[in-house]
């Protein structure tokens, strides 16, 4: 039996789509709604009964927070996990090359303490979705991509083809234990190319003009830095992929999405 976690956000959704209809799957939520398994992070003691029965969990990430909570949480799941006999933990983590991010460390210790569990594990190095872009390079009302992305690129993936993969190995994890997969894209995505493509002109702020401007849009504290970090890690060349051998063709089995044509698609329809 399969449990797969954080159903209802953007990449759980896809993969419980691609799911549908299997009785060897179940779908676990914090809510607990309708026809999942309630599966709260924060709230451990939900964990035992949602996790009895499980032979294969598919962990993915548990949220954005600050550090100490995210990691709270992991530790809930894979502590759970070896209580209740799981044979096999696969974890949505994040790429190598986003080191530099602030929020990379949660994803790290995530991936230490799997190494110490004791089921066997699997970890998905997830890049950074081509639908982020939409987020953090949207045009502006004059029509301009402002966020500072300088001359660096971001090697972007769509959602969907990491669904993909993060199906394939959790339906058949035995030949994937032990592997750490890098999954990023093979097209760095620049500011220039991504204004081209909408129809806009690129002109981006400083870092400091954007973590002021993300200050006061009703972020969370932590978003600050996080998004700041993101920045300043493609602007500066740390995220166009050249700093990891990407997996993603070769788990996909075909080509990927063109992470160009999701980002646009991503902001026409939230234009909509």
């Amino acid at each position: 039996m399969l449990l797969v976690t954080g159903v209802s956000g953007a990449l759980g959704s896809l993969v419980a789509e691609r799911l549908t209809g299997r009785d060897d799957v179940v779908l676990g939520t914090r809510a607990g709604l309708p026809g999942t398994r309630r599966v709260d992070f924060d709230d451990p003691s939900t964990l035992p009964e949602a996790f009895a029965g499980i032979d294969t969990l598919l962990l993915i990430s548990a949220g954005y927070g600050e550090d100490d909570v995210v990691i709270a949480r992991h530790e809930a799941a894979i502590s759970a996990a070896e209580a209740a006999g799981v044979g096999h933990v696969v974890y949505t983590s994040l790429s190598g090359d986003g080191d530099h991010a602030t929020y990379a460390l949660a994803h790290r210790w995530t991936e230490r303490r799997l190494r110490r569990s004791t089921p066997a594990w699997t970890v998905l190095r997830n890049g950074l979705y081509a639908e982020f872009l939409a987020w953090i390079a949207t045009p502006d009302a004059e029509n301009r991509i402002t966020g500072p992305l300088g001359e660096g690129g971001l090697a972007a993936v769509a959602r969907a083809d990491l669904a993909d993969i993060a199906v394939s190995v959790a339906t058949d994890p035995a030949p994937h234990a032990g592997r750490v997969y890098e999954l990023v894209g093979d097209r760095a995505l620049g500011g220039a190319e991504l204004a081209a493509a909408l129809g806009a002109t690129y002109e981006p702020t400083t870092l400091a003009e954007a973590r002021a401007a993300i200050a006061v849009s009703g972020a969370q504290p932590f978003q600050v830095p996080m998004l700041a970090s993101t920045y300043s890690a493609i602007a500066h060349g740390f995220m166009d992929g050249s700093g990891v051998k990407s997996d993603l063709r070769a788990l996909l089995g075909r080509e990927p999405q063109d992470p160009l044509e999701v980002f646009v698609a991503a902001v026409r329809g939230a234009a909509d």
